[in-house]
C-alpha cells in the first residue's frame, strides 16, 4: 500500500478535500490521508510514497522533516530543497532568461545592518549606491517588496524617489526588491500543476480579497491566453515546482510575469471560487496519484527544474 500525504496547517478547505478525491477514485494500492508526525530520526523512512507540502515556508521543523523524507524516498511537492534555496530576485533572473517579459527589477541592501554585522562587514558595497542609476532603469511609481517574501506582506506602492527614502528606512533588516510598476489591462493568476495542467484565472490584485476572482472584463483574446500558458509552463518547468501559481500584468497585449515563486499557493473555495477549487482539488488528485505509481522506495523521487538539470549536464562535461 502506497500512502499520499498532506502537510498544511490553518486551512482546511483544500486538504481535507484532497484526500477525500484522491480515496474516491479507489486507485488499487494507493491511499491519501493528512501527514502524521511522531517523531524524526535521521535517515529513516517515512510512511508516505508522496507529501504535499502547504505548510513548510512557515515552520522550520516540518521543512527539516520533508528533506529528511525526500533523502528517504518520498516524492516531495514541491521540491523541498529547491524551495529552501530560490527566491523572488533569483526567479526573476531566471525568468529572463527563459524569454518571458518582466517588470524592470532590482536588488537592494537592507536599511539596517543585519544582526552581527557592521559598516565594516560591507566594505564591498559602494555607498552611496548609485541610486540616479537604479530609478532611471526602474522608473516611478514602482512596487518595492522583499526578495523572499509573500502574501503581500510589507508591500509598497512608491510615487517617487523620496517616499522609497522614507519607506526604505522602515523595512528594516529586510532586503528588498525595486520593481517596476506595470499599469494593466488584464491580470491573470494561473494554476500550473505537474509543469503542464494550466487553469487560467481572472483575477484582480486591487479588489479585497475575497473579491479577487470576481473580475468584470471582455473575454481574453485566444492568442493572449495561449502565450499566458506558454510562460506559466516555461516558468513553472525552468523552476521545478509542480504546484505552483505564476501571475500576470498584461500592458500592450505583452503579459509580463510578477509573481511566480508561489509554491504554497492559495486553494481555499472561499476565495478561489467553486469552479476553480474544484480544478485544483482534480488535478492535485491526480498528479499525486501518478507521482505515487512512479515512486521508487529509498530513490530520490524530487522533480527538477530544467535549471538544475541543466546545470548537472553542464558540470558532467567537464
Amino acid at each position: 500500500m502506497k500512502k499520499i500525504g498532506i502537510l498544511f496547517g490553518m486551512e482546511d478547505t483544500f486538504p481535507h478535500a484532497f484526500v477525500e478525491r484522491v480515496n474516491e477514485k479507489k486507485e488499487k494500492g494507493i491511499i491519501a490521508e493528512p501527514v502524521s508526525i511522531d517523531k524524526v530520526i535521521q535517515n529513516q523512512l517515512t510512511e508516505y510514497a508522496v507529501i504535499i507540502d502547504r505548510i513548510s515556508q512557515d515552520v522550520p521543523f516540518y521543512r527539516a522533516y520533508l528533506k529528511n523524507a525526500a533523502l528517504t524516498g518520498t516524492a516531495v511537492i514541491n521540491n523541498p530543497f529547491w524551495w529552501s534555496a530560490d527566491d523572488k530576485f533569483f526567479n526573476n533572473c531566471l525568468a529572463d532568461k527563459l524569454g518571458v517579459p518582466l517588470p524592470n527589477t532590482v536588488i537592494l541592501p537592507s536599511a539596517e545592518h543585519p544582526t552581527d554585522t557592521t559598516a565594516k562587514s560591507f566594505r564591498n558595497l559602494k555607498m552611496p549606491l548609485d541610486w540616479q542609476g537604479i530609478f532611471d532603469y526602474v522608473k516611478f511609481p514602482a512596487y518595492m517588496k522583499p526578495y523572499a517574501g509573500g502574501g503581500w506582506k510589507n508591500v509598497y506602492r512608491l510615487e517617487n524617489k523620496e517616499e522609497f527614502f522614507q519607506k526604505h528606512r522602515e523595512t528594516g533588516q529586510l532586503v528588498m526588491l525595486l520593481q517596476e510598476e506595470i499599469v494593466f489591462d488584464e491580470y491573470f493568476r494561473v494554476y500550473c500543476l505537474g509543469g503542464k495542467a494550466v487553469r487560467i484565472m481572472e483575477y484582480e490584485p486591487r479588489n479585497p480579497h475575497h473579491l479577487r476572482y470576481v473580475v468584470n472584463r471582455p473575454p481574453a483574446s485566444k492568442k493572449l491566453l495561449a502565450k499566458v500558458k506558454e510562460y506559466a509552463i516555461a516558468l513553472c518547468q525552468g523552476l521545478g515546482y509542480d504546484f505552483n501559481t505564476v501571475e500576470f500584468a498584461v500592458r500592450d497585449g505583452i503579459p509580463y510575469a510578477i509573481d511566480f515563486g508561489n509554491p504554497a499557493p492559495d486553494a481555499d473555495v472561499n476565495s478561489v471560487g467553486q469552479a476553480n477549487f474544484d480544478w485544483v482539488v482534480e488535478e492535485a488528485a491526480k498528479m499525486a496519484i501518478a507521482y505515487a505509481k512512479t515512486q521508487k522506495p529509498g530513490k530520490i523521487n524530487l522533480t527538477w527544474g530544467t535549471f538544475m538539470k541543466d546545470a548537472v549536464a553542464d558540470a558532467k562535461r567537464f
